[in-house]
């Protein structure tokens, strides 16, 4: 179908004329990514990609499972990173099944790419992660006891997958758990001071000795909650891990680790 809308002449010297711009960009936009190779979306092939507004297209053994797109301030870049991370440690699902493909538009319409792309793709049934949780946020403490959306439910985090990192010696339990935070591709949240992000009293003032050798999620968090003062626990979720000063057995498919 042509973009262009010419209507006959409506007086002499004089007619209207139409071209379908958001309907041209989605048809140019969808052969351009038809004609991509996929690339794994590691950090390696990530690197390549600038910082850029556009959109993207994810990828599971091949078929499409996710469409999103970026702007400016948050560009492809760093939009494939986060989802790259977030692959990793999770049961069911080797990071190398899926794969990418991004196209960066220099510039944007007033029409929602994305929505349209999924669209035309089939809407979200035929892309099945969008809908799914996988794109959002950690929604906050206050969500916890909500049933976990479907990638959770699909592919929870795994928690005894080596982290590959020293934690053996004395330290603050502050300094594990920051540690920890830092270094897991899924959310760790544990208890701050009332209206800030200082660690929990308890965590800065007790000393914990980590013993050596390969260290998991699970492991290192045994470990550190048996050396906290009574009545921290330690919950697996679907979706994240917490550390808590609570003694609670509600949450949606949860595993508690620990408790002091």
């Amino acid at each position: 179908m042509s973009p262009f809308e010419e209507a006959a002449p409506v007086a002499p010297g004089y007619k209207d004329f139409e071209f379908d711009l958001p309907g041209a960009l989605l048809d140019h936009l969808v052969r351009a990514l038809d004609g991509m190779s996929a690339a794994m979306l590691s950090a390696e092939s990530i690197r390549a990609v600038p910082e850029v507004q556009g959109v993207y297209q994810l990828f599971l053994d091949g078929e499409l499972v996710y469409i999103g797109k970026t702007d400016a301030e948050s560009g492809l870049h760093q939009r494939l990173a986060r989802h790259s991370r977030k692959i990793h440690h999770r049961k069911g699902l080797d990071p190398a099944r899926v794969t990418f493909k991004a196209i960066r538009i220099f510039v944007f319409t007033a029409m929602d790419l994305e929505t349209q792309l999924i669209k035309h793709y089939g809407g979200v049934k035929g892309t099945k992660w969008n809908g799914s949780g996988f794109g959002a946020n950690d929604p906050g403490r206050n969500r916890d006891y909500s049933k976990p959306g479907e990638f959770d439910q699909e592919f929870p985090i795994d928690i005894d997958c080596e982290l590959g990192e020293d934690f053996s010696g004395q330290q603050t339990a502050a300094a594990v758990v920051a540690k920890l935070k830092t270094l897991l591709p899924y959310t760790f949240r544990f208890e701050t001071q009332a209206r800030s992000r200082v660690p929990h009293a308890d965590l800065l003032d007790t000393k914990v000795t980590i013993s050596p050798g390969p260290m998991t999620a699970r492991r290192l968090i045994e470990e550190l909650v048996r050396q906290l003062p009574p009545g921290w626990q330690a919950t697996a979720l679907s979706a994240l891990l917490i550390l808590y000063k609570e003694q609670e057995d509600k949450y949606p498919r949860a595993t508690i680790l620990a408790r002091s």
